[in-house]
């Protein structure tokens, strides 16, 4: 049982009506498509449950041969107590109808089937060309990708090569308070550093983190395709939303993150 978020649910619910005018289509949306499920005896409607309209899907990549070793792969830090937790307070905080969470490659052509994907520790990650091109095409076609959970110079460096791969010809840039993913739900304006649980028990500690900093990029039309968390584990702040020693003020701004970066992508 989840019981941070529902501590952290008194401190976010006053904001909810600022959104009700965003999610409302996506419930009213929900309960047509719950109508249209078939016809029992006499022709009486019967009324199933609605497909989901949001699935939490995770990227599936390959290590880089030079990467410190995690044994399962890096792809999997977190994974799946980081959406548990995420999607349930997802279910509770908007009113989206919310599925099962996915793990997906980016060579599968369901891939498509989803909006919005996450990576973690994209500083360990190594791209084939094909998984390249099909990241590009994903992007292009609407998808939004958030990134998350890397640090330091090392590995932003493994990072923006990848991305440098994948769009050659757009650069990442720092958001600021205007740019639109800030404020669809939640308005953040705070830069508070949402550490991973290990730099509050001793690895490292949060003092010593370097600043943190969101990024994004950009297609044509001026919508955000990629949400770049850097210097920031947002996925531990799901994670450990229930641990008494991580931070309740990390915790919220990770979720407040997470929702906008969601509602954007299926809004824009």
């Amino acid at each position: 049982m989840v019981r941070r978020p529902l501590a952290m649910l008194a401190r976010l619910l006053p904001t909810l009506p600022r959104w009700s005018g965003v999610l409302l289509p996506l419930t009213v949306l929900g309960a047509a498509l719950a109508g249209q499920s078939g016809e029992g005896r006499g022709g009486a409607p019967v009324v199933g449950p609605a497909p989901p309209q949001f699935q939490f899907a995770r990227m599936i990549y390959v290590d880089y041969a030079g990467s410190r070793g995690f044994g399962r792969g890096w792809w999997q830090q977190d994974w799946p107590e980081a959406e548990d937790h995420f999607t349930q307070n997802l279910r509770r905080l908007t009113r989206l109808n919310v599925g099962d969470s996915v793990t997906i490659n980016l060579t599968d052509e369901k891939l498509f089937d989803y909006p919005w994907l996450y990576a973690t520790q994209t500083g360990y990650w190594d791209l084939s060309d094909e998984e390249v091109a099909h990241l590009r095409e994903y992007l292009l076609r609407g998808g939004f990708l958030m990134c998350d959970d890397f640090f330091g110079e090392d590995e932003m460096q493994v990072f923006a090569a990848t991305m440098a791969r994948v769009f050659p010809d757009r650069q990442m840039v720092e958001l600021h308070g205007e740019d639109a993913v800030l404020h669809v739900v939640f308005s953040i304006n705070e830069a508070t550093q949402i550490p991973g649980l290990r730099h509050l028990r001793g690895f490292g500690s949060v003092r010593d983190l370097p600043p943190p900093r969101w990024y994004g990029i950009y297609d044509d039309a001026g919508r955000l395709m990629v949400g770049i968390n850097y210097n920031q584990d947002v996925g531990d702040s799901w994670e450990e939303a229930n641990t008494p020693d991580y931070p309740e003020p990390m915790t919220a701004q990770g979720y407040r993150f997470g929702i906008n970066y969601i509602v954007y992508a299926m809004t824009h």
